[in-house]
């Protein structure tokens, strides 16, 4: 009898193990249903009509005129900037980040938002709920009472594990429907200053007003709806919207659940349109087949490709650590330039291309950005505004150090096995 009991029991742990297994393998290895396969062909140049044609046919949403567009260069100024437009809302604010964490920035916003709700502004906010594991129970509750209207975004739920995967990297703040920002900085405080040291990240944001905005708040919408089911709309959060300046823009949004292959997609066509530059900002490099493929084609063409990333002491992401530079090595005999970033952690994705488009957003260089996470970019195509932002690069590559392939090649074999070691989950970075 008890060797029967131990044999069931055994049987029972084996069945718990195997599910175990199986529910895992599902999540870590999920694909989204609409995949790119192959590489998107050069026809247009980035500066050609046709290509922005293209953008908003295929993509979706379309390139709007009208648009003033400010950069905003790490906490000193981007965190500002946001709570003064928050402090400023006299009827919405929607507001969805992947990081909100406690501290001083953290309790900064929270503030503003709750001082917002408190004077009858419907305040909105979208956490994710693995990026806000760090946000005190008390804060989050402080800003309900206020009034402000908090969601967590796929939360861990016992009979739903396989949208544990799918993230909101988003990060997007739209106020009273006209004034929008978007970019990469995290609601924490290493965002704080201006890059002085490493405890203080190197980030940008834009600052948008015009017609793109509307735009952005329907990004929002788009994980709002699926969390709550509820509509937002009205003059309180989509107002006629004026010309506001000159630039033209769009905003791309994608996710799992919809949409999922547009960013990879915006970034195949547009590395496959450049003819002559190609600079890359990049916080986590981790390209796929296609990205690899798109890069070397660009070289083939004589495009000069130059990609910039944070270094292993900075890094934050001890997998991107171990798995990024696996596939250096063929963009490097390629003669794609790799520059290390020094000072601290290099959290800027930014695109500039052909000296004429510039794309800022949540969107990372790796396969999770592009198939797995909630994601948003802004493009912008001006010769003058990606003049400004291409100083922007040539600033922060002069804080950099160049890696070559022969670096590349005797790079620690600790460091290789480590590689190859990751490269099950690589389509998870």
């Amino acid at each position: 009898m008890r060797y029967r009991d131990v044999f069931d029991r055994k049987v029972v742990y084996s069945v718990l193990i195997t599910l175990a297994v199986v529910l895992a393998a599902s999540w870590l290895f999920k694909k989204p249903e609409k995949q790119m396969e192959h590489l998107a062909r050069h026809v247009h140049a980035i500066a050609d009509p046709g290509f922005e044609r293209e953008m908003a046919v295929l993509m979706g949403p379309d390139v709007l005129p009208g648009n003033r567009i400010t950069p905003l260069e790490n906490g000193d100024q981007i965190f500002p900037a946001m709570l003064e437009a928050i402090g400023s809302a006299k009827r919405s604010i929607t507001f969805e980040t992947y990081i909100y964490w406690s501290g001083q920035v953290g309790d900064a916003f929270a503030k503003a938002l709750e001082d917002r709700a408190r004077a009858g502004v419907h305040v909105h906010v979208m956490l994710d709920w693995f990026g806000s594991q760090k946000m005190k129970k008390e804060m989050l509750e402080a800003m309900k009472k206020s009034g402000v209207e908090v969601l967590r975004y796929h939360p861990l739920s016992w009979n739903d594990t396989t949208r544990l995967n799918d993230r909101t990297h988003r990060k997007l703040l739209v106020v009273d429907g006209t004034v929008g920002f978007i970019g990469g900085v995290g609601i924490a405080d290493q965002w704080s200053g201006h890059a002085q040291d490493k405890d203080h990240w190197r980030d940008m944001h834009f600052r948008v007003e015009g017609p793109a905005v509307a735009e952005m708040q329907s990004a929002f919408l788009d994980d709002w709806i699926k969390s709550t089911g509820s509509v937002l709309h009205g003059d309180d959060y989509f107002p006629p919207l004026s010309p506001a300046g000159d630039l033209k823009a769009h905003l791309f949004f994608s996710s799992p659940s919809g949409g999922s292959a547009s960013m990879h997609l915006m970034y195949l066509l547009s590395i496959a349109a450049a003819t002559r530059s190609i600079d890359i900002e990049a916080s986590y490099f981790v390209p796929d087949r296609l990205m690899i493929e798109a890069l070397k084609q660009a070289r083939l063409r004589g495009v000069r490709v130059r990609v910039l990333v944070p270094s292993d002491e900075h890094m934050d992401s001890e997998t991107i650590k171990l798995a990024s530079q696996h596939d250096w090595g063929d963009l490097l005999k390629a003669g794609v330039e790799f520059h290390i970033y020094q000072p601290t952690m290099l959290h800027c994705k930014m695109l500039v291309l052909d000296g004429h488009m510039v794309s800022v957003g949540s969107t990372n260089f790796d396969m999770r950005s592009f198939e797995l996470n909630d994601e948003a970019s802004l493009n912008v195509y001006d010769d003058g505004f990606a003049r400004t932002m291409s100083q922007v690069f040539e600033d922060d590559l002069s804080h950099s150090t160049p890696f070559t392939y022969d670096m590349w090649k005797h790079r620690p074999w600790t460091k290789k096995l480590s590689e190859w070691f990751v490269m099950p989950v690589h389509g998870q970075l």
